[in-house]
């Protein structure tokens, strides 16, 4: 185990939420004692770093809230760094910060202190409602998504609109879409572009049943060459999809290879 520790535009809002890179102020030097090596490609602050070998990459990184009597932690001072080629999953009891985690990983959110360094194409949480403009058709989202991304343009329409079968929904407003309407068209969103680490807040797929198997097999073949970071309560789940996890707990992170060790810590909380 190893211890380390509607005033915007529419189109504004949406810019913010998918390219924010989640830079932060440095943070002093913390307790390194605890250091080991069991998950390959931790880091020490101040290491030199191959360009591209990692996914994400944290570097100091504190996280807290201020609250009318006292600041709130959920990270103090972790460093670590994701390999590429390795999928973790984040444990932690409700109230720990999995969700802040997640903001941190997509960079919806800034740290408080220390910096986070994405070496990949990182994912918005996979199925993420909130990734689109509710004011504007499946198309247009999918041309302004596709643009930020510099993909092509057609190409994501198409498969959205293939894959999320809105039919005539899909040059209407996504302010129209009842609810599932809406899941499918984000998850469609998130298959479209090919990224190179996906975020998994715990949902794999949505829809009915014959739509959860279309997700599946989607999101299987986008497994073949991506990795991913995961929050999950599911062991079953964690197992298939990852193979290493980080346990957190009062603001530290505690990582691990074996995932059946992992667990048990986890359920001992």
């Amino acid at each position: 185990m190893t211890d380390v520790a509607e005033g915007m535009s529419r189109e504004g809002k949406l810019g913010s939420i998918l390219s924010a890179f989640g830079r932060g102020r440095g943070a002093d030097d913390g307790d390194e004692a605890a250091s080991g090596g069991l998950l390959r490609g931790l880091f020490k602050r101040g290491e030199k770093r191959t360009e591209n070998d990692f996914s994400i990459a944290f570097d100091g990184v504190s996280k807290y809230y201020q609250t009318k009597s006292k600041k709130k932690w959920i990270l103090r001072d972790v460093s670590f760094r994701l390999p590429r080629g390795r999928s973790m999953a984040v444990l932690g009891k409700n109230g720990t910060g999995k969700s802040t985690m997640m903001r941190l990983f997509a960079g919806v959110e800034p740290p408080s202190q220390g910096d986070i360094t994405r070496g990949v194409r990182v994912s918005w949480p996979l199925g993420f409602s909130g990734c689109f403009s509710s004011a504007m058709s499946a198309r247009e989202n999918c041309t302004f998504i596709a643009r930020i991304y510099n993909v092509d343009i057609d190409q994501v329409a198409a498969f959205v609109e293939d894959f999320s079968e809105l039919g005539n929904y899909f040059d209407m407003p996504a302010k129209t879409y009842s609810s599932g309407m809406r899941a499918r068209l984000a998850f469609g969103l998130s298959m479209a572009i090919d990224f190179d680490c996906y975020l998994i807040d715990e949902i794999t797929a949505v829809g009915d049943h014959r739509f959860q198997e279309k997700c599946r097999e989607a999101f299987a073949e986008r497994r073949k060459k991506s990795d991913v970071i995961m929050i999950s309560h599911h062991e079953a789940t964690i197992k298939a999809y990852c193979d290493v996890a980080a346990v957190l707990n009062n603001g530290r992170m505690h990582f691990y290879e074996d995932i059946d060790e992992a667990m048990r810590v986890y359920g001992e909380l």
